[in-house]
């Protein structure tokens, strides 16, 4: 019956854990964690676990492990001598809590990740205008880009740029810099 309770209070940590670091739940605590799951164990005690549980599932969660290297590293952390490793019953929960976490741990990882705002679209075309601000007639083009950002949820922002001839090219010019030097990164790698 222990190791059920013990059980227990693991997978709550767990997932106390991931409702922490990887859902931004603001409502669970580390101290709410202790009280309902740990209340025998001393603060300082309860803080080494805690620590040690976000840690293997921060090096879980950050290599995206399948279930072959979830067992392997789990092996190796059972192996581990000392204090630093993991028994088997602490082992089988974090199996089992990946195995059914995985898709949205990772999911939030992804959208943490993500610059804000984002590109949601872009479109340009070239004018022709007819006359200057000032009156004087002008045939030069010029490339008029509009770009849609936005974050996650909310409505999109536009911004329009107008680029004459010389802006074009120096953009040209910076993109095809950088293309160069993601060549160079990939072809060394």
């Amino acid at each position: 019956m222990a190791d059920v309770d013990s059980s227990k209070s693991l997978n709550g940590l767990l997932n106390g854990i991931a409702q922490i670091v990887y859902y931004n739940n603001s409502e669970i605590s580390e101290e709410l964690l202790k009280n309902e799951l740990y209340p025998d164990l001393s603060q300082e005690e309860f803080h080494v676990l805690l620590e040690k549980m976000k840690g293997l599932l921060k090096s879980i969660a950050s290599a995206d492990m399948d279930q072959a290297q979830l067992e392997a590293f789990l092996t190796a952390q059972s192996r581990k001598q000392g204090g630093g490793g993991v028994s088997p019953e602490q082992a089988a929960s974090l199996s089992k809590f990946w195995k059914s976490q995985r898709a949205r741990v990772r999911e939030s990882l992804l959208s943490q990740s993500r610059w804000e705002p984002g590109l949601r679209g872009l479109s340009w075309r070239v004018d022709l205008p007819t006359s200057a601000s000032r009156g004087q007639p002008v045939n030069a083009p010029v490339a008029v880009v509009e770009l849609e950002m936005g974050r996650t949820g909310e409505d999109s922002e536009f911004l329009c740029l107008e680029f004459d001839e010389a802006k074009v090219n120096q953009v040209l010019k910076k993109m095809a810099e950088i293309q160069e030097s993601i060549d160079r990164v990939v072809h060394q790698s």
